[in-house]
């Protein structure tokens, strides 16, 4: 009589029966299934002995199982890479997935994409769009305000100061003079055009003078040196009198030379006298 082949688990004979042989032990279909089977990583189930398996670091799966977690594209024969949780992914998810996220659209930026990065953070080049008039700013100048961009046309108009001259926008430096902006290079002498920015200037009606132009061109004569009141170091004090002028150090009586400037005068002849020389006269 012939040696008995017996199952390993059951004792059930495995003569004319199909059979699995694993570590040197034979055993029935439904034991291997039982005992032996290793357990598919994707779905938990048992991996038969009619199934194709797949193994990688100690890791099976059905072939019909070995699929990217993404795209769920077939991945026998193809590269993967193993993540978290046993899960394996194709090379394009993988890099769709760690790729740079466009702050714009929320895609994946990925090689070959054309793009903008600012302060650690990326777009698309034509995700990258002002957020007033939505064109796209690409690699043109911009302006940020807080968390949004915008182009340099609707910076001016929104944020930027107007020049009180030419009621352009002021996008860099310029000058105020008593809370009015000004261009450097609108703000100029209405004479000559010289820039009065960190100069000594007078205004005049709105109208502002350099030293020189105010002196030759607009300042008073005084009545006694014949000179500019220019209001500017030594008689910067003035006194006015039936529409003339004179330095307060020029106001003098014609005759005694006294100074007169807060005191009584007696204008005669184009002259200024005291009144004691007014009474000789």
């Amino acid at each position: 009589m012939s040696e008995r082949f017996d199952c390993h688990y059951c004792r059930d004979p495995l003569q004319g029966k199909k059979y699995v042989q694993k570590e040197g032990r034979h055993c029935c279909v439904k034991c291997f299934e039982k005992f032996c089977a290793n357990t598919c990583a994707e779905c938990r189930k048992p991996i038969g002995a009619d199934s194709k398996e797949l193994h990688f670091k100690n890791r099976y799966w059905h072939d019909s199982c070995f699929r990217c977690f993404k795209c769920y594209t077939s991945l026998v024969n193809e590269p993967f890479m193993l993540k978290e949780n046993n899960k394996v992914w194709c090379n394009k998810c993988t890099t769709l997935e760690e790729a740079p996220r466009c702050k714009g659209c929320l895609k994946p930026i990925v090689a070959g994409d054309q793009n903008v990065e600012y302060k650690k953070t990326v777009w698309h080049k034509d995700c990258f769009t002002c957020s007033q008039c939505k064109s796209v700013i690409g690699t043109a100048s911009f302006f940020p305000k807080g968390d949004e961009i915008f182009c340099v046309s609707c910076h001016e108009h929104k944020f930027a100061k107007t020049c009180v001259k030419c009621k352009n926008a002021i996008t860099s430096g310029g000058v105020s003079y008593e809370d009015r902006p000004y261009h450097a290079e609108c703000f100029v002498c209405a004479t000559c055009t010289k820039k009065l920015s960190g100069q000594r200037f007078t205004a005049v009606d709105d109208m502002y003078y350099c030293v020189d132009c105010y002196k030759n061109f607009v300042a008073k004569k005084c009545g006694g040196c014949k000179n500019p009141i220019t209001g500017f170091g030594k008689g910067s004090n003035v006194v006015s009198y039936e529409g003339r002028s004179w330095h307060d150090y020029c106001f003098n009586c014609k005759k005694c030379s006294v100074p007169l400037a807060n005191k009584r005068f007696v204008f005669q002849n184009e002259q200024i006298y005291c009144p004691d020389c007014a009474k000789k006269l």
